[in-house]
């Protein structure tokens, strides 16, 4: 098979067009070409206001793909394809017993425990939270009717914190053994749009993405798997620092010597007990901000020009970074076009937002978190749990300036630029649920980040017309945006450095930032986890 990249195209071509293109870029006869398909399509908007084209990487089967590999020899676009099949590690023994316990099923814990199943290990699935139904039920209690359940939220349930996300499906992890094809395609398979397969930032959309990951739910429990919600894991259960197992808040235990901790970035309580039981744990950078919203037709016109709009394309999105004169980087996070923000505390009297979007993309806003990096050495140094505490002491601060209902702090961007708080709304309108009380954001976090962002909002201005404009909003706070700590593992065993059987995996172990990067590393961990107990068993 042959690889073929940086095949042009423009924007409104014809579907038959990719085939002549292809025929006429390796000068082939027309019947030599026996099939292809599109590994990738982004577009070039370097010319938004002139021309934007779209780019192709092409895999394809000819005749004599030797002979084609031999003419194009010297052309770096032209090259033998990698293989991108995914190829399971192991296959459980019909004598095997024991039962793997993932906790957590997030993007992480599905893909750990979908992977276990497939090759035969019959998982234990561990959730806190309720299933996709109940819990979108429990999460619009929240935002229509300020009723907050600690255990069913934004941040725990059936699909994790992605779940109620734009379901983006990019990230800049390396991939050399192509994991995130088959992310891809387990969603395609459970009924995400195949169009993910190809496209440059593929997202699902939140409501989409509840169906998908219940069908990816039905398989595990088909392959043998079993799926406990209402599941909390309360303590681990350790013999001279090997596990053993885990004990449930109903007082029940599950013994098992292969345990992956998929958790969350939010499961603070578990990370407290994980130090408690000196398993090891290290602090580790993270960022807090705020959401910005503007008009969506702003960024579309701003990042397309005068193809803004246009069907191929559909809401626009962007990424900034901007270094402060204080030191410190200012950037967007989780763009989400035609999308809302979302309340997504999961403990009470704390606020916290989020940034969603459907599949459609087609709400009035566009929103983004314009966060500032922080780190333990500088700014958090009292203890390995301090990034923790330092978030909890920041929602707190958000809760009360909202009202202490769940409402959020909010603040015009011209009013925020100029140091004075808020009394009315202009034009944009903000979509956080359950609602927003405008005040002064200054209080809202460290002097440090509000001078930082300040300073980044005109220069971003520069660089997006309309950017900094002075009705747009900032809603506060974004103190989630990855996990302040690590539960270090060592890198060939993906075990944890000092406890034997323990698996830290994806975004709440400091592994995984996002959908894609989550599922690519439960894959990972649960390869590992097959191969210790067919090693154990002397398989």
């Amino acid at each position: 098979m042959i690889r073929l990249s940086e095949l042009s195209l423009p924007l409104d071509h014809p579907e038959s067009a990719v085939r002549e293109a292809i025929i006429e870029r390796l000068q082939l006869v027309d019947e030599t070409l026996l099939d292809f398909f599109v590994f990738k399509r982004s577009y070039d908007a370097r010319k938004k206001n002139t021309e934007i084209t779209f780019v192709y990487i092409i895999h394809l089967n000819t005749s004599n793909d030797e002979a084609v590999l031999a003419r194009f020899e010297d052309d770096v676009h032209v090259k033998a394809a990698p293989d991108i099949e995914y190829h399971p590690v192991a296959t459980a023994p019909a004598s095997l017993t024991e039962r793997p316990i993932v906790v957590g099923f997030g993007p992480c814990g599905l893909f750990a425990a979908l992977t276990l199943a497939q090759m035969g290990f019959k998982p234990i699935v561990l959730e806190r939270g309720r299933n996709v139904r109940q819990r979108t039920k429990d999460t619009w209690a929240l935002w229509r009717n300020h009723k907050l359940d600690t255990e069913s939220n934004v941040q725990y349930g059936e699909g994790g914190a992605g779940l109620f996300s734009d379901g983006k499906l990019y990230s800049q992890v390396k991939d050399p053994k192509f994991y995130g094809r088959k992310v891809m395609s387990e969603f395609v398979r459970a009924g995400a749009p195949e169009e993910i397969m190809f496209v440059n930032k593929p997202h699902i959309g939140t409501f989409r993405l509840t169906g998908v990951v219940a069908k990816m739910r039905e398989e595990i429990i088909e392959l043998g798997g079993e799926i406990r919600f209402e599941a909390k894991v309360t303590d681990l259960l350790l013999d001279q620092q090997k596990v053993t197992g885990v004990a449930l808040s109903d007082g029940s235990e599950i013994h098992s010597q292969h345990i992956v901790l998929a958790l969350g970035h939010s499961a603070r309580d578990t990370f407290r007990m994980l130090h408690k039981k000196e398993v090891f744990i290290e602090p580790k950078p993270f960022a807090v901000g705020f959401r910005i919203e503007h008009p969506q037709s702003l960024i579309d016109k701003a990042r397309l020009g005068k193809y803004a709009g246009h069907p191929e394309l559909g809401a626009a999105d962007y990424k900034l970074i901007h270094h402060a004169k204080n030191g410190r980087a200012v950037y967007s996070f989780c763009m989400c076009p035609g999308g809302t923000v979302v309340a997504a505390t999961s403990e009470e009297g704390r606020v916290v937002t989020n940034g969603m979007s459907q599949y459609s993309r087609n709400e009035r806003n566009a929103n983004s978190g314009i966060v500032v990096g922080i780190n333990p050495e500088q700014d958090y140094p009292e203890g390995i749990l301090a990034g923790i505490e330092l978030q909890e002491r920041l929602e707190e601060m958000a809760y009360k300036l909202g009202g202490s209902d769940y409402k959020a702090p909010a603040q015009l961007v011209g009013d925020f630029i100029k140091g004075k708080a808020s009394t009315e709304l202009g034009e944009v309108e903000p979509s956080y649920k359950p609602g927003v009380q405008l005040c002064d954001l200054a209080d809202a976090l460290p002097d440090f980040i509000i001078e930082a962002v300040r300073e980044a909002l005109p220069a971003f201005g520069k660089k997006i017309r309309g950017f900094d404009r002075d009705d747009a909003i900032l809603t506060g706070i974004e103190t989630r945006t990855s996990s302040p700590i690590r539960i270090t593992r060592d890198n060939k065993s993906l075990q944890s450095l000092n406890t034997q059987g323990l698996y830290p995996a994806g975004e709440g172990a400091g592994y995984a930032g996002g959908i894609l990067s989550a599922g690519i590393d439960g894959i990972k961990v649960a390869e590992a986890v097959a191969l210790d107990m067919l090693q154990q068993q002397g398989a």
